[in-house]
């Protein structure tokens, strides 16, 4: 197989998790989960996982009518694309709606400095270390 056989196989790779990926970050952003937005499709929420995760190719048409469900252009998927950056796999959460909830809610918070103070909170609390051991 030649070097632009394989370059062409991996680019299309990373724009597929790329795409996925924003699909992801734009259906979180408009508070639907993947049931949601696959009754919207008539298609199972499985299908979606597998476009968010980038395990299928979206059709031309497909991602049109994503778009169109979650109100952006089809350009807003390819926002961003960096096609030397590297691709892995994407847990799915797409059901998790403690985590679409509070992206809702933060959004929806209009002070930026209390915005930013929540963020910086949640950061900190993520990079947290449990206790070992008794006190």
């Amino acid at each position: 197989m030649s070097q632009e056989v394989l370059f062409s196989r991996s680019f299309a790779r990373r724009v597929d998790d790329h795409v996925g990926e924003r699909i992801r970050e734009r259906r979180t952003l408009t508070g639907l989960t993947q049931d949601e937005l696959a009754g919207a499709l008539d298609i199972s929420y499985q299908q979606i996982q597998k476009y968010e995760t980038g395990v299928n190719r979206i059709s031309a048409g497909r991602l049109y009518e994503i778009a169109q469900r979650l109100g952006v252009g089809v350009d807003y998927f390819f926002d961003s694309l960096n096609p030397s950056a590297p691709s892995g796999p994407m847990p799915h959460g797409g059901h998790s709606r403690v985590a679409i909830d509070l992206v809702r809610n933060f959004i929806e918070i209009g002070d930026d400095d209390l915005r930013s103070a929540l963020a910086h909170l949640v950061k900190t609390l993520r990079e947290q270390r449990p206790h070992s051991g008794a006190a």
